[in-house]
Protein backbone atom coordinates (compact mmCIF):
# COMPACT_ATOMS: atom_id res chain seq x y z
CA UNK A 1 0.00 0.00 0.00
CA UNK A 2 1.18 3.31 -0.79
CA UNK A 3 -0.03 6.45 0.04
CA UNK A 4 0.38 10.15 -0.47
CA UNK A 5 -1.09 12.85 2.44
CA UNK A 6 -1.10 15.96 0.33
CA UNK A 7 -1.66 20.33 0.93
CA UNK A 8 -0.03 23.20 1.19
CA UNK A 9 2.60 23.78 3.28
CA UNK A 10 1.28 23.57 7.11
CA UNK A 11 -1.75 21.78 6.29
CA UNK A 12 -0.33 18.99 8.77
CA UNK A 13 0.55 16.09 6.03
CA UNK A 14 3.47 14.82 7.98
CA UNK A 15 2.21 14.41 11.41
CA UNK A 16 -0.60 12.90 9.94
CA UNK A 17 1.53 10.70 7.24
CA UNK A 18 3.45 9.65 10.38
CA UNK A 19 0.53 8.80 12.55
CA UNK A 20 -1.29 6.99 9.52
CA UNK A 21 2.19 5.05 9.08
CA UNK A 22 2.37 3.99 12.27
CA UNK A 23 -1.02 2.36 12.45
CA UNK A 24 -0.65 0.66 9.19
CA UNK A 25 3.17 -0.45 10.46
CA UNK A 26 4.19 1.10 7.07
CA UNK A 27 7.61 3.14 6.52
CA UNK A 28 7.23 7.00 6.34
CA UNK A 29 8.62 8.94 4.03
CA UNK A 30 9.23 12.91 4.95
CA UNK A 31 9.15 14.73 1.40
CA UNK A 32 10.74 17.32 3.11
CA UNK A 33 13.58 15.26 3.34
CA UNK A 34 14.55 14.94 0.02
CA UNK A 35 14.41 18.21 -1.22
CA UNK A 36 17.53 19.55 -3.43
CA UNK A 37 18.98 21.90 -1.40
CA UNK A 38 19.01 24.46 -3.64
CA UNK A 39 15.46 24.49 -3.56
CA UNK A 40 15.09 25.10 0.24
CA UNK A 41 17.72 27.57 -0.15
CA UNK A 42 14.82 29.16 -2.45
CA UNK A 43 12.67 29.10 -0.11
CA UNK A 44 14.41 30.12 2.65
CA UNK A 45 14.85 33.12 0.43
CA UNK A 46 10.85 33.54 -0.13
CA UNK A 47 11.05 32.49 -3.51
CA UNK A 48 8.30 30.19 -4.62
CA UNK A 49 9.14 26.65 -6.57
CA UNK A 50 8.82 26.34 -10.24
CA UNK A 51 7.92 23.01 -12.06
CA UNK A 52 11.32 22.64 -12.77
CA UNK A 53 12.38 22.94 -9.42
CA UNK A 54 9.93 20.34 -8.62
CA UNK A 55 10.70 17.54 -10.86
CA UNK A 56 13.78 16.28 -9.19
CA UNK A 57 11.61 16.41 -6.03
CA UNK A 58 9.04 14.83 -7.20
CA UNK A 59 10.99 11.95 -8.98
CA UNK A 60 12.47 11.35 -5.63
CA UNK A 61 9.45 10.25 -3.80
CA UNK A 62 7.93 8.51 -6.32
CA UNK A 63 11.31 6.30 -6.21
CA UNK A 64 11.41 6.41 -2.14
CA UNK A 65 7.68 4.93 -2.54
CA UNK A 66 8.25 2.52 -5.38
CA UNK A 67 11.45 1.23 -2.82
CA UNK A 68 9.16 0.26 -0.39
CA UNK A 69 7.81 -2.94 -1.35
CA UNK A 70 5.83 -3.62 1.45
CA UNK A 71 4.68 0.18 1.10
CA UNK A 72 4.95 3.36 2.58
CA UNK A 73 3.69 6.40 3.92
CA UNK A 74 4.51 9.86 2.12
CA UNK A 75 4.08 13.54 3.08
CA UNK A 76 4.50 15.52 -0.55
CA UNK A 77 2.70 18.72 -1.68
CA UNK A 78 1.67 17.27 -5.24
CA UNK A 79 0.04 20.60 -5.73
CA UNK A 80 -0.78 20.13 -9.47
CA UNK A 81 -2.63 17.52 -10.74
CA UNK A 82 0.27 17.13 -13.40
CA UNK A 83 2.39 16.63 -10.09
CA UNK A 84 -0.03 13.68 -9.00
CA UNK A 85 -0.41 12.14 -12.39
CA UNK A 86 3.89 11.82 -12.36
CA UNK A 87 3.72 9.99 -8.82
CA UNK A 88 0.81 7.90 -10.29
CA UNK A 89 2.78 6.85 -13.47
CA UNK A 90 6.73 6.92 -11.81
CA UNK A 91 5.22 4.79 -8.38
CA UNK A 92 2.14 2.30 -10.00
CA UNK A 93 -1.16 2.02 -9.08
CA UNK A 94 -2.77 1.82 -6.69
CA UNK A 95 -1.52 4.82 -4.91
CA UNK A 96 -3.57 6.36 -2.56
CA UNK A 97 -3.62 10.32 -1.89
CA UNK A 98 -5.24 11.87 1.27
CA UNK A 99 -5.28 15.76 0.46
CA UNK A 100 -5.59 18.11 3.77
CA UNK A 101 -7.61 21.29 3.06
CA UNK A 102 -8.51 23.94 5.46
CA UNK A 103 -9.05 27.73 6.29
CA UNK A 104 -6.03 29.22 4.73
CA UNK A 105 -5.70 31.51 8.22
CA UNK A 106 -5.77 28.52 10.04
CA UNK A 107 -3.04 27.12 8.06
CA UNK A 108 -0.85 30.43 7.83
CA UNK A 109 -1.18 30.69 11.74
CA UNK A 110 0.15 27.05 12.10
CA UNK A 111 2.77 28.25 9.48
CA UNK A 112 3.63 31.38 11.81
CA UNK A 113 3.61 29.17 14.88
CA UNK A 114 6.27 26.34 13.87
CA UNK A 115 10.10 26.84 14.39
CA UNK A 116 12.75 25.38 12.30
CA UNK A 117 11.03 24.86 9.01
CA UNK A 118 12.30 26.21 6.01
CA UNK A 119 8.86 27.29 4.33
CA UNK A 120 7.93 30.46 5.17
CA UNK A 121 4.55 31.40 5.66
CA UNK A 122 4.79 34.30 3.03
CA UNK A 123 4.79 31.36 0.42
CA UNK A 124 1.62 30.29 1.59
CA UNK A 125 0.24 32.31 -1.15
CA UNK A 126 1.68 30.81 -3.68
CA UNK A 127 1.07 27.53 -2.60
CA UNK A 128 -2.68 28.23 -3.02
CA UNK A 129 -2.37 29.85 -6.08
CA UNK A 130 -0.55 26.96 -7.65
CA UNK A 131 -3.16 24.12 -6.06
CA UNK A 132 -5.13 22.05 -7.92
CA UNK A 133 -7.92 20.62 -5.99
CA UNK A 134 -8.10 16.59 -6.60
CA UNK A 135 -11.34 16.30 -6.31
CA UNK A 136 -12.84 13.26 -8.87
CA UNK A 137 -9.15 12.47 -8.95
CA UNK A 138 -9.07 7.93 -8.79
CA UNK A 139 -8.43 6.48 -4.95
CA UNK A 140 -8.32 10.58 -3.30
CA UNK A 141 -9.77 11.19 -0.12
CA UNK A 142 -10.43 14.87 0.72
CA UNK A 143 -9.94 15.69 4.45
CA UNK A 144 -10.58 18.93 6.35
CA UNK A 145 -7.54 19.28 8.59
CA UNK A 146 -9.31 21.62 10.96
CA UNK A 147 -9.97 18.68 13.54
CA UNK A 148 -8.01 16.51 15.94
CA UNK A 149 -5.49 13.94 14.23
CA UNK A 150 -7.28 11.08 15.91
CA UNK A 151 -10.23 12.22 13.89
CA UNK A 152 -8.18 12.26 10.43
CA UNK A 153 -6.64 8.97 11.30
CA UNK A 154 -9.92 7.34 11.85
CA UNK A 155 -11.30 8.65 8.96
CA UNK A 156 -7.93 7.70 6.39
CA UNK A 157 -8.35 4.73 8.12
CA UNK A 158 -12.14 3.91 7.25
CA UNK A 159 -11.44 5.16 3.64
CA UNK A 160 -8.67 3.02 3.22
CA UNK A 161 -10.34 -0.13 4.05
CA UNK A 162 -12.97 0.44 1.92
CA UNK A 163 -10.19 2.01 -0.97
CA UNK A 164 -8.32 -1.33 -0.69
CA UNK A 165 -10.62 -3.84 0.25
CA UNK A 166 -8.96 -4.50 3.91
CA UNK A 167 -10.53 -6.16 6.53
CA UNK A 168 -9.65 -4.39 8.94
CA UNK A 169 -7.05 -1.88 10.19
CA UNK A 170 -6.58 -2.16 13.93
CA UNK A 171 -3.48 -1.34 15.20
CA UNK A 172 -3.73 1.34 18.08
CA UNK A 173 -1.14 4.15 18.24
CA UNK A 174 -0.55 7.18 20.12
CA UNK A 175 -1.16 10.19 18.50
CA UNK A 176 0.18 13.55 18.40
CA UNK A 177 -2.96 16.37 19.21
CA UNK A 178 -3.13 19.45 17.34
Amino acid sequence: MRIIVMGVSGSGKSTLASALAQALTLAFIEGDDLHLQSNIAKMQAGQPLNDADRLPWLQAIAAALSSRTEGAVASCSALKKSYRDLLREQTGEPLYFICLNCDPDIIAARMQARHGHFMPASLLTSQLASFENPQGEPATLLLSCDQPVSAMLAACKAWLEDQAGLRTITKTVPLPES
